[in-house]
């Protein structure tokens, strides 16, 4: 049975989002700077896509705008007992200002949107990078910091990351640079020296189907414990997937793959034409991730000779077959190189424009040619 549509607009965007659920100690980690006097000019929040860094960036970002960590001055019954979070409510005015992007003191940097693909391009213009050091050298507007927050930092160029490593070496005074990124790795080493590093981890799996809940209440509960499994931590990437019909297509693709090790041809030409369609590049995107998702989690099974759980029916006696097979043959190794040869596949499809359909074709083969 197809699962219900989800529309993704119907979430709050990170600057909008006024929860934070998993990082507690993250979120800890950066009240205690504020309120201790000696806030580093600026930070790396890193770790994997969709589990919230932006949302903590911009929760740090309405804390320090609205004055929370100032020091209150004594009422008619002594001073009010310090901040335990960082949490501004959506009431405030300046909260209000920052939902808005009305906000004269916060800079946000990042991807622009595609319109022919409805998705954020891969890389951050060194167009945008360049807004920040005039933004900086203007007096702050409503007398306190002045925060310049770049959400996708590892998706700067060479041209992009000196621009603003010019800015770190010299900041001027009572101005944050928060820079998010997926890839810390990806910055140059400099950047990250002048930064302080804030990693996050993946969310936990009772954090992910609580929020799955919450969102999607119409969802049935064995398609959120499925979402859940597949989401792997990242409340994005289950929205994501929820969205672009990710549960529908990995039952198609696991159906495709439960037919090894010899595939079904007309099964494997049905979802190479399926995800192949002009337009949809939404689709192809999703499968293709799914398609390495599991190879990755096969791979993961077998390094550990354990099985993993069933995401949906059939998936555990297809895993324990081709598992079998691969221990009887010594073949860990070839699935390792299967997972490699696929993903270089479905990069070289996307830098090179090749046709879709047979670069789907060619990754299924590579798997039967495995499992054979």
């Amino acid at each position: 049975m197809a699962a219900p549509a989800f529309d993704r607009e119907s979430v709050p965007a990170p600057i909008a989002t006024y929860d934070l659920m998993g990082h507690a100690a993250a979120e800890q980690t950066l009240l205690k700077a504020a309120t201790g006097g000696r806030l580093h000019h600026a930070w790396l929040i890193g770790g994997p896509p969709g589990i919230g860094k932006a949302t903590l960036a911009y929760r740090f970002a309405r804390f320090l705008l609205s004055g929370g960590a100032e020091q209150q001055e004594d009422g008619l019954f002594g001073a009010p007992p310090p901040p335990t979070s960082l949490y501004v409510s959506p009431e405030n005015p300046t909260a209000r200002r920052v939902a808005a992007g009305a906000h004269g003191d916060l800079l946000t940097i990042q991807r622009t949107w595609d319109e022919k693909r409805k998705r954020f391009k891969r890389d951050l213009p060194v167009e945008e990078v360049r807004r920040i050091a005039p933004f900086l050298r203007l007096t702050a507007a409503e007398g306190g910091w002045r925060i310049v927050l770049v959400d996708g930092a590892d998706q700067m160029n060479a041209s992009g990351q000196n621009a603003i490593l010019k800015i770190l070496e010299e900041p001027p005074p009572r101005a944050l640079i928060l820079l998010v990124a997926d890839n810390p790795g990806a910055l140059l080493p400099t950047i990250r020296s002048r930064t302080r590093t804030l990693m996050l981890e993946p969310l936990p799996t009772t954090t992910v189907r609580s929020l799955v809940n919450r969102i999607m209440p119409d969802l049935e509960m064995g398609d959120a414990a499925a979402l859940t499994t597949l989401s792997d931590g990242s409340i994005g990437r289950g929205l994501d997937l929820a969205a672009a019909g990710g549960l529908d297509l990995y039952r198609v693709l696991l159906g495709v793959l439960d037919t090894l090790p010899r595939l079904d041809l007309a099964a494997a030409h049905a979802l190479a034409d399926q995800v192949a369609r002009a337009g949809q590049d939404t689709v192809w995107e999703t499968t293709t991730d799914l398609l390495l998702w599991w190879l990755a989690r096969f791979n993961r099974a077998l390094a550990r000779d354990q099985a993993a759980p069933e995401i949906v029916e059939g998936e555990a006696a297809l895993m324990e077959r081709l598992s079998f097979a691969a221990r009887r043959d010594r073949a860990l190794d070839r699935w390792m190189e299967v997972w490699d040869n696929v993903n270089r596949l479905f990069a070289k499809a996307e830098g090179a424009n090749l046709d879709r359909k047979q670069v789907m074709l060619s990754a299924l083969r590579t798997i039967e040619a495995a499992a054979s």
